[in-house]
């Protein structure tokens, strides 16, 4: 099985789209996707210095577009790889590239969903002077609790040895100045806390956006880097990106789920490296590859084809859909709620019009996702009623 990974802030270096740009198509793709985000991915992709990207502002939307546009040439043709990847996951801001490579939203959306989440967490890290360090080494309770103890958060527990915490710079001081025993500190060269409290005010803003896009369902089992749930719901992975910006990152989580659903190779987008690292350590045996250069496509075309599979998402649907009949107004049959079970061949309600009532009969049955309609609805044909999880069958096999 094959998982694709996308790294999250901190892994750009100035000039790491240089070589990308001399594929054809490449150049334009990411200009359109600069004119999304309101400023220039080629100029901050190749000339800018490590200063220039590493404001959140401008790195978030950069590691976004080289995700995407380099995904494109990975799988020229987008559709390919539902048929070939297993899984898809991001680190941090990663997952927003993840998220468009699984079919939940478009290029467009996420390119503008990452400018306001760089936005908003630049302007939140300014409000406070905050920041975070690597812990490397220890015992992951030891260190946990020795955060915990000067206010800190552990903010990324990337597994393989590595936390980073993340509070105030006066915390983090005297934090180095105390470490767990058997740990280095180190600190990182970021902007703020990230995934702490502090981060509160752009979750706001980006609950606010997120109400007015639209999304789609997985098409590949997407992994979370919440909890490392694998997440079929496209409002849910919606819903934690928005809320993941305050809230730790759980990568070692997540690459537990790799192992439990069997993968075998690991490739990462650019800015590539940092995760297949961490990789390398936590999953021995698992082949990995970090997607640096087109240099490195013809070894990762050949994973593809060594390792890739249907991640199964296509055959087994993770939910079915009842749409109305015909014009009228709803009647609701019952009083089954959300998480409830519909049995197969029951009737959800009828559409009554002038002349007859319409029976909605769900002939597959399964759980109530998410009602569309309330009782006395008028509805058009074709509207959707309710979305309904298949029950007794595996969606991500």
């Amino acid at each position: 099985m094959l998982v694709v990974v996308a790294p999250g802030q901190g892994s750009q270096s100035p000039g790491f789209l240089t070589p990308w740009l001399e594929i054809p198509g490449v150049r334009d793709r990411l200009e359109w996707l600069s004119a999304v985000a309101g400023m220039d991915l080629v100029e901050h992709g190749t000339s800018s210095d490590s200063d220039t990207i590493r404001d959140t502002a401008v790195a978030q939307p950069l590691i976004v577009g080289a995700g995407l546009v380099t995904l494109l040439s990975l799988f020229p043709h987008p559709a390919n790889a539902f048929s070939r990847i297993g899984a898809g996951a991001g680190h941090s801001v990663g997952e927003i590239t993840a998220a468009v490579g699984s079919g939940v939203l478009t290029a467009e959306q996420a390119m503008v969903f990452v400018r306001e989440r760089g936005r908003g967490m630049a302007a939140a890290a300014a409000v406070t002077p905050t920041g975070m360090s690597a812990v490397l080494g220890g015992e992951p309770g030891v260190v946990v609790a020795k955060a915990t103890e000067h206010g800190l958060t552990p903010a990324n527990m990337n597994g393989a040895g590595q936390i980073v915490v993340a509070g105030t710079l006066a915390q983090l001081e005297a934090f180095a100045a105390d470490p767990p025993e058997g740990a280095r500190v180190r600190p990182l060269e970021v902007a703020g806390a990230f995934h702490t409290e502090h981060m509160a005010p752009a979750v706001s803003t980006l609950a606010g956006y997120a109400k007015a896009i639209s999304t789609h369902d997985p098409r590949i089992p997407l992994i979370s880097n919440a909890d490392g749930q694998i997440v079929h719901d496209g409002r849910e992975v919606l819903g934690r990106m928005v809320t993941q910006v305050s809230s730790p990152v759980r990568w070692d989580l997540c690459m537990d789920t790799m192992r439990d659903i069997g993968v075998t190779a690991v490739i990462e987008i650019p800015p590539a490296g940092t995760l297949t690292g961490l990789i390398k350590r936590a999953l021995p045996g698992v082949e990995t590859l970090a997607l640096k250069t087109p240099d490195d496509l013809p070894a990762a075309w050949r994973l593809i084809n060594d390792h890739g599979k249907p991640s199964g998402l296509d055959t087994h649907p993770t939910w079915r859909m009842l749409v109305a009949p015909i014009k009228g107004t709803f009647r609701l049959a019952g009083s089954t709620g959300v998480g409830e079970e519909i049995p197969v061949g029951a009737t959800v309600g009828h559409v009554a019009t002038l002349r007859d009532t319409i029976p909605v009969v769900a002939p597959h049955g399964g759980m109530v996702v998410e009602w569309l309609v309330e009782d006395g609805d008028p509805i058009a044909p074709g509207q959707p009623i309710v979305r309904l999880h298949p029950v007794g069958q595996d969606s991500t096999a």
